[in-house]
């Protein structure tokens, strides 16, 4: 949208744009675009670019090619999704059955066993990330 922008005005562009209620993304590769991806709400670094730029960019691309970008950015949705479901599936079993088994309702062979059964999930819901497809 701006790529004829000077290498000074990069990172001054992208805080304008914020100040607007905008959210920006910022695709670099050089030294000089270090300030703009700090600055930028998602800094993006392609595989080749500078070790400065690399540095201040919150994701890299292990691909020189733009197109890349959607597919990291559902990756990591996919990602943080799965998380999620991780987390309440998680919370889910200690909220259920640490109670029951306070209470005596549960042995603590069934725990443990539920425990083991629980840690599967979480392992098998997160290696489908293995098999994300964008």
């Amino acid at each position: 949208m701006f790529a004829e922008i000077p290498p000074e005005r990069k990172a001054e562009m992208v805080k304008q744009l914020q100040q607007r209620g905008e959210r920006v993304a910022f695709v670099g590769d050089g030294i000089n675009d270090a300030p703009a991806l700090e600055q930028a709400d998602l800094g993006i670094a392609v595989a080749k670019a500078s070790d400065v730029a690399r540095e201040a960019a919150d994701i890299i691309l292990l691909k020189s090619d733009i197109q890349a970008i959607p597919e990291a950015l559902g990756l990591a949705q996919a990602t943080l999704r799965t998380i999620k479901q991780n987390l309440f599936w998680a919370f889910f079993y200690n909220a259920a059955s640490i109670p029951l088994a306070a209470l005596g309702f549960l042995s603590p062979v069934i725990c443990a066993a539920a425990m083991g059964l629980s840690d599967l999930i979480v392992i098998g819901n997160a290696l489908r990330l293995r098999r994300w497809k964008g």
